[in-house]
């Protein structure tokens, strides 16, 4: 079982990240924002999925695995236990735990990267998910 990588592009740019995401042997990028719209360039949608198809690697988004506002004001905020509890309650949903077994699956099947803005995983939901797919899979962890 590969391990399962995880990536936050708050501090790189496109092409350092991509870089990163080849040098870890990533297949599949699984963006795991609510709102997959960026300030910064080239992380939005249709142009992260399009530079990192371009680069041979496949572009996933699953919006149910985004933070809800609630959870994304707090994390801004610094308040990362209060963030989590609110993910914890949100990964609980129908559409986030169909979401999370999409992203189970892929990660039995590939070398997948969860990808979502914060440089720290330990600070962002993005760990939440990949330790969930962690139990389930028993597999590695790797924060790129």
């Amino acid at each position: 079982m590969p391990p399962i990588a995880t990536i936050g592009y708050e501090l790189d740019t496109l092409d350092g990240m991509i870089g990163r995401l080849k040098a870890a042997g990533v297949d599949t990028v699984v963006d795991v924002r609510a709102v997959a719209a960026s300030r910064r360039p080239g992380f939005s949608k249709t142009t992260l999925g399009n530079s990192l198809k371009a680069e041979g690697i496949d572009y996933v988004h699953l919006r149910p695995l985004g933070t809800p506002k609630a959870g994304r004001e707090a994390a801004r905020a610094g308040r990362t236990d209060e963030m989590r509890r609110i993910f914890h309650a949100h990964l609980a949903e129908p559409d986030a735990q169909v979401a999370l077994g999409q992203a189970t699956s892929l990660a039995g099947e590939k070398r997948i990267a969860l990808l979502c803005y914060e440089h720290e995983a330990r600070c962002c939901h993005r760990a939440i998910v990949a330790d969930e797919i962690r139990a389930r899979l028993k597999c590695e962890v790797v924060d790129l």
